[in-house]
Order: C-alpha cells, then sequence, then structure tokens
C-alpha cells in the first residue's frame, strides 16, 4: 500500500498498547497509522486519530456545515437536519458499533465529522449543478472535495497547506473515487489514498463502518424531516416494513401514542435494530475472514454489512423516500432552483473573477478555483451572492 511515513519520534508499534485501549487486532491501530503527509512530532496526550477530530471541528469547513443542508433548503425551516447535524448524527451512530466491535471510535469520528465538508450548497442538487458546469474541467465530486479540502483548502498553519491528517482519516474520507480520479492521485501520491481504488481493495473497517453509519443516518433523518415537514405521512409509512414494523412494536406498548411522540420511538427502534444488526452481520463476516491486522482487512471483501434481510429492508425503504420525498414536486421545485444558483454563480464568477475572495480570485485562469469557492459557500451565502450579482431572488 506505498511508504509508510513514520511521525517525528514514532517506534514501531506494540499490539499491547491497543490492547489496553480495547481494541481488536484488525482496528485501525493509531500506533499502527501511516502518518502524515507532513512529519510532526507526535501528541503528548492524543492519539493520532483524537487529533485529526480535534482539526477537523476546529476547520472553517466544519463550521460551514450548519449552513449546508441535506434534502430542506437553509430557508424552508431551522429544524431541518444541516450537513453539521448529520455529520454528528454518523458518529454518534458510528461510535456506538465501533465499541462492541473493538475498532477505533476516534477514526470513526474523524471519519464521520469530515466526510461531507466538501459538499456544496443545496445539497444534492447543488453537487449536480457544479459537476455539469466543471465538465471539460475535471468534473467535481464531494468526497474528492471533501479531501481537496482537508489536504489544500484549509489554511491554519503556517508550514503547509490543509489539515495535514493522517493516511486512515483521509482514506475514510474518500468513500468514493473514479479510476481517473484515482490515477492522479496515485501521480501526486504514489501508494496514497487513491491506491485502494487501482488496486480494488477495501478501506479500513472504522472507514467501512462510516459507510453504513451514514445511509443509516440519511435513512433515518429523512423520514423525520419528510414528516414534519408533511411531504409524507406515517399513513404512506406504513407501507414500509422497516419502519413499520417498529410503528407497529410502540403501539403494541404505548396504544395511545400518536403524531411526533410515535414517529420518534419508531425511528429510534429502528436506529437500534439497524446498530444491533449490523454489529452481529460484522461479528459473522469477521469470524469467518479471520482478519489478523488491519492490513489483512484490505484484502478481504467489505466485511461491515447489514444481514440480508436488513439490507433488502434498506433498500425498501430508500426506494420509498427517492419517490415519496426526493421526488416530491416541492422538494424539486426548490431544487430546480438551487441547480439555476450554482449555474448562474459558476458563469459570473468566470465571466468576472474579481467578484470572488481575493484568494480564489488569484486562481482566476481555473474554474476548479470558481468550484472551490462555489463549494465552501453556506445555502445563505450562495443565496445572497447570486442576488448580489444577479439582482434577483429565486428563493422566497
Amino acid at each position: 500500500m506505498g511508504t509508510v511515513i513514520r511521525l517525528a519520534g514514532q517506534i514501531d508499534a506494540e499490539p499491547t498498547r491497543a490492547a489496553v485501549r480495547g481494541l481488536a487486532a484488525y482496528a485501525s491501530h493509531a500506533e499502527c497509522t501511516r502518518g502524515r503527509r507532513h512529519a510532526e512530532p507526535a501528541a503528548p496526550t492524543r492519539s493520532e486519530y483524537q487529533r485529526d477530530r480535534d482539526r477537523i471541528v476546529h476547520s472553517t469547513a466544519f463550521r460551514r456545515l450548519v449552513y449546508k443542508t441535506q434534502v430542506f433548503l437553509n430557508h424552508e425551516g431551522d429544524l431541518f437536519r444541516t450537513r453539521m447535524t448529520h455529520s454528528l448524527e454518523v458518529a454518534q451512530l458510528g461510535r456506538s458499533i465501533a465499541r462492541p466491535l473493538g475498532l477505533d471510535e476516534d477514526l470513526v469520528e474523524a471519519i464521520a465529522l469530515a466526510h461531507d465538508l466538501g459538499h456544496t450548497p443545496f445539497g444534492h442538487a447543488g453537487q449536480d449543478a457544479l459537476d455539469d458546469c466543471m465538465r471539460g474541467h475535471g468534473g467535481f465530486e464531494h468526497n474528492m472535495q471533501s479531501l481537496r479540502v482537508v489536504d489544500r483548502l484549509e489554511q491554519r498553519y503556517p508550514a503547509w497547506d490543509g489539515l495535514n491528517l493522517t493516511f486512515e482519516t483521509r482514506e475514510g474520507i474518500l468513500k468514493r473515487c473514479s479510476r481517473a480520479a484515482a490515477e492522479t492521485l496515485e501521480a501526486a501520491e504514489p501508494g496514497g489514498v487513491g491506491r485502494r481504488f487501482l488496486d480494488r481493495t477495501q478501506p479500513s473497517l472504522e472507514a467501512q463502518l462510516c459507510n453504513l453509519a451514514d445511509e443509516i443516518a440519511y435513512n433515518a433523518h429523512d423520514i423525520d424531516d419528510g414528516v414534519r415537514s408533511g411531504l409524507i405521512t406515517l399513513e404512506q409509512l406504513e407501507g414500509v416494513p422497516l419502519f413499520d414494523t417498529y410503528r407497529r412494536q410502540a403501539l403494541a406498548k404505548y396504544p395511545q401514542l400518536q403524531g411526533r411522540r410515535l414517529l420518534y420511538e419508531s425511528i429510534r427502534r429502528m436506529l437500534s435494530t439497524q446498530v444491533y444488526d449490523v454489529i452481529d452481520a460484522t461479528r459473522a463476516a469477521l469470524s469467518r475472514a479471520r482478519p489478523a491486522s488491519a492490513d489483512e482487512v484490505r484484502a478481504q471483501p467489505p466485511l461491515v454489512a447489514f444481514s440480508d434481510a436488513m439490507r433488502r429492508d434498506s433498500a425498501t425503504l430508500k426506494q420509498f423516500l427517492f419517490r415519496n420525498l426526493y421526488r416530491h414536486p416541492q422538494v424539486t421545485e426548490t431544487t430546480d432552483l438551487a441547480r439555476q444558483v450554482v449555474r448562474e454563480l459558476f458563469a459570473a464568477y468566470r465571466a468576472d473573477p474579481a467578484q470572488m475572495k481575493a484568494d480564489f480570485a488569484a486562481r482566476a485562469d481555473s474554474a476548479r478555483a470558481v468550484a472551490d469557492y462555489i463549494a465552501g459557500m453556506t445555502d445563505r451565502f450562495a443565496a445572497h451572492e447570486h442576488r448580489r450579482l444577479t439582482g434577483r431572488s429565486l428563493f422566497a
């Protein structure tokens, strides 16, 4: 997997130190990290993954997540999920699953908190619009952008760009990557985070876990936000087995339960069952594969997974949400406007780069600079900039 980058002052890891922290042999041991792109002395009181988490929490990109939205845009209400609340929920679910599996909770948390740092304003609509604008310029994909944020765009240190995170955190952030993008990464960083996409190997168990925790979190909170918005109803959800099983359980114990309390209790039970399902299914997969180290995990098929039955039920839920929420006329009307905002911002900045902040305007010859600038915007700042540049307000 490439050259190991030792931390300054780092010695060969002793597995017993990780064992004291309750980690399994197949976990990503901070003592065995492949290190950072720029060597740093070890911290006296924190593991390398704890340092990563702290750097992410204190980053500018993380603060912006509070005003970047999931399904509903920022102006539509202040109780709907944002990228920040989503990331916190993924981190909580991830830690709940990591501990009984003997995985490194700090690494899981760091990946979870950083996985959406590169998301555009206006959710997936903004990403799709920016990708369209970037055709012919390398395209745009939010996982690659999240890596770009932590590797280059954050400017907090005097000696280098980015947050200088460990290989394992960066690997987990890069959930998806095209072959062309992986080849570009490999050319710049031989044996680095792009290599596994060329070798078709797996990331760490902690990274695999974050991918699944992400899915569990957004399915649950999109049900919550969808019902809260009035776009989907509890009655519609009776046709979704993964939800209705737990609605029935809740009513069996609390026959008078209704409305929001019934919704919350059903979601709570659904989340708990999914967490336990992942733990059980993953333990079974680990028992069959018997990896003795994190490196042996990489050569296996994915090991963190739902059971077959839960995977089918989760897929049915996603199909329901796609048809009834993500493609609801009220949602598509708003996201169509969001795409227009992103497209018109891109055109305006390309025509007059001086309209961007100075750091980005200095790279005026690059469409990537415009993409970086727009991707870093919150929903409200993007809407404000669009009004300033066009004199029009598309959102009521």
